[in-house]
Formats: structure tokens, sequence, C-alpha cells
């Protein structure tokens, strides 16, 4: 790589439920985008879809295909991307390769799932399709594996069940600003603590919700940024790893690999630290694994992070903001997008566009985690020309 990766666009659809499918939600935020960058369909060379689920969902294939057509992109190289609930995130670090490799000078990166249409069961039986066959077939599933977690990670370290409640009720209060957040309102203590048991200790608010939505980023080498406008953002690191498949393997369930190896090559790659980070998008399927991610990424020592929600210094007047757009919890999960949306979130603080959910900050972080710690991305952003 000769140069830095710049994002010069950016677009988020309206998460929550849809009636557009899949092919509709993609074009959408894709169109949206390359107006946002003002670049025409005829510059964009490759085109990544981040979708995990399309066919179990809807039946229909092929994705890629049909956004390349349906946003006028030909002949643009187009490959769908699926790595779970990481699949935004990894179609990220796709994304970067093919600019940073220098095989196409302008990509466009669009994740997105279609997920309201099936009943909350059949939803669940698909994601649950993540975990391996040996513990699906006894039916474990990843609500099962964070409510055990969690379980370990308050009696290990002494933590209130509060503090979780606490990540549910700052990342509601964060998708009040957001426009397109699937849930645009306020909840408290008690309505988290009092909604029914999901998975023993965690409840109906500790987890996501089943989203429909689309995201999309431009990406194109620095030099070419500069030609389009005057602020944008660039990645200066991403990193990707794997954790075992077989999640009661690990040694300790509250240690997530994956997120410790990607973003120590992100840190590397952007020569950076966590101390350095002003503002982070993290993976909240569950509350709980906000706190997981803190500890993994550095952002708080092991059995600490509870006491960072606790003083408030996640919140978006703290000393780190997390979850500035409202986080899955509250802006909405749709797989695919998930991680690219993450991203938007943070090109958009870093260019001065979150509106009244804007921070200062130069640095952003966005982990995005597959199934309970699988597959992991991280994704490091800074600002860049005027931004900067």
């Amino acid at each position: 790589m000769d140069e830095p990766v710049a994002v010069i666009g950016a677009s988020m659809t309206q998460f929550g439920q849809r009636e557009a499918w899949i092919q509709e939600l993609l074009a959408e935020a894709g169109a949206a985008c390359l107006e946002d960058a003002g670049v025409p369909p005829a510059d964009v060379e490759h085109v990544y879809a981040a979708n995990m689920a399309s066919g179990e969902f809807e039946g229909q294939g092929g994705v890629m295909n049909a956004l390349a057509h349906d946003l006028g992109l030909l002949p643009a190289y187009s490959q769908r991307v699926d790595q779970t609930s990481s699949s935004g995130g990894a179609g990220i670090y796709a994304a970067w390769q093919s600019v940073a490799s220098g095989a196409s000078e302008m990509t466009l990166l669009v994740g997105g799932e279609k997920m309201t249409h099936r009943t909350t069961g059949e939803a669940t039986d698909v994601i649950a399709s993540i975990t391996h066959p040996a513990e699906y077939k006894h039916g474990v599933t990843l609500p099962s594996f964070a409510g055990m977690t969690a379980r370990h990670y308050l009696e290990t370290h002494d933590a209130p069940r509060e503090s979780l409640a606490k990540v549910a009720v700052k990342n509601h209060q964060h998708g009040v600003d957001n426009p397109n957040a699937q849930f645009q309102k306020e909840v408290d203590e008690a309505t988290v603590l009092e909604s029914p048991i999901v998975a023993d200790p965690l409840r109906l608010y500790d987890f996501c919700p089943i989203t429909d939505g689309s995201a999309a980023l431009l990406l194109c080498p620095e030099s070419v940024a500069r030609e389009y406008t005057e602020e944008y953002a660039v990645i200066s690191g991403v990193a990707g790893a794997t954790d075992t498949h077989v999640v009661h393997q690990r040694e300790d369930p509250t240690r997530m690999g994956g997120v410790i190896e990607s973003s120590d090559r992100a840190y590397e790659m952007a020569g950076i630290g966590p101390e350095d980070v002003d503002v982070a998008e993290l993976h909240d399927m569950f509350t709980i694994l906000e706190f997981l991610q803190m500890e993994g990424l550095g952002f708080a020592e092991a059995g600490e992070a509870w006491q960072h929600v606790e003083a408030g210094r996640t919140e978006r007047d703290g000393e780190l903001p997390i979850n500035t757009s409202g986080g899955l919890k509250s802006k909405g999960h749709p797989l695919g997008a998930s991680g690219v949306a993450q991203a938007v979130e943070l090109y958009e603080q870093l260019v001065g566009e979150a509106g009244p959910r804007q921070v200062e900050a130069d640095v952003g972080l966005a982990c995005n985690v597959g199934g309970f710690g699988n597959c992991v991305i991280t994704t490091i952003l800074e600002s860049g020309g005027e931004a900067a």
C-alpha cells in the first residue's frame, strides 16, 4: 500500500421493519452513498455486498450482481461477502484490500439484511446456524451463551446486575438522536431490569432487535479522494481474527480472543493505542458484549469495564463515547449491514456530520463481531483532509 485508503461517502437507510426486500435495500443505500460522494456510477470499479443470509431469509441469491445492475455499475467486479454477523466488517476489510492492492481506484461497499418478514423463531433459527453443530443439536443458542457468560462475568468480578442495564439505557439515549435508528426512545433502568427474562440474568432489553436495513461506504486512494472532497476519513488500521468455533473450548468465555488479536493488529497498523481512540462503535448484540469488547480492545482492564459504564465514561459526554449511533441495541442489527453502519457513524463523527450526536473526535474504532466472538473485524478510521 503506497498511500492511505480514504472513505469519501457514506449512507445508511432507515433501520427497522421495512417493506423493501434485500435487493431494494442494498440499492437504496448504494445510490445514496454515491450521491453523498458526488461520484458517478461509471467510476466504480469494484462493488461488494456484505450479507449473511439472503438465501435463508428470502431465497434470494446473487445479491451482488443485482446490486451492480440496479445501480448501473456494469461492468464493475462484484462480490458477496459473508462472515456471519461480522459480514459488514469483513466487507470493509475486502473493500479496503481492493483499493490498497491497487486493483480498484473506486470501490463501493453496501451491507444489508432483510429479516423482519420471518417470525422471531424462524429468524432466531437462521442466526443460530452460526453455532457449531455439536452445540446447536443440544439447543445451545447465542442468547444462552450470552446469559451464561453474563452470569460468570457478574459473579467473577463482583459487578452489579444494574451495570448491564446501564449499557442498554445509555445506548437507547444515544439512539434518540439517530434519525435512522430502529428505536428512537429512551428506556430507564427499571424497565430494563423488569423486562421478561430471555437467558438469565439477561432480559429482553439486554438484546438487540431483529432488523431490516442497509448501509454503504465508498472507498478510494487518498489522492483520488482529494479530487472529490476536502473532508474525508482514512482507514488507518483494519484487521480480522478468528477464535474457537466451539465456545465451551475457550479457557475463559469472558476473554474475546478475536477482539484482542484483531485490535492488536489494527492498532499496530495505525501506529496508535487504545488511549488514542476518541469514539468507538462496539457490537452490542447483547449488553454483556459491550463489556467484553471494551476489555479486549484495551479500553478497560479485565473485569473493570462495568466500572467505566457506572462512572458514565462511555456516554456521549464521557471520556470515551461508545455507540453514539445507539449501537445495535437501539439502532438495530440487520446482520450484513451492522459492521458497515458502525463505520458510517464513525465517518460522520470524523467529518463533523453527526448532528446532535456529534462528539469531538479525530480517531474512531469499530469492532464487528461474528457469532459469540467466533470471528472479529476491528477497523480504525481517522480524520483526513481538512477534517484532520
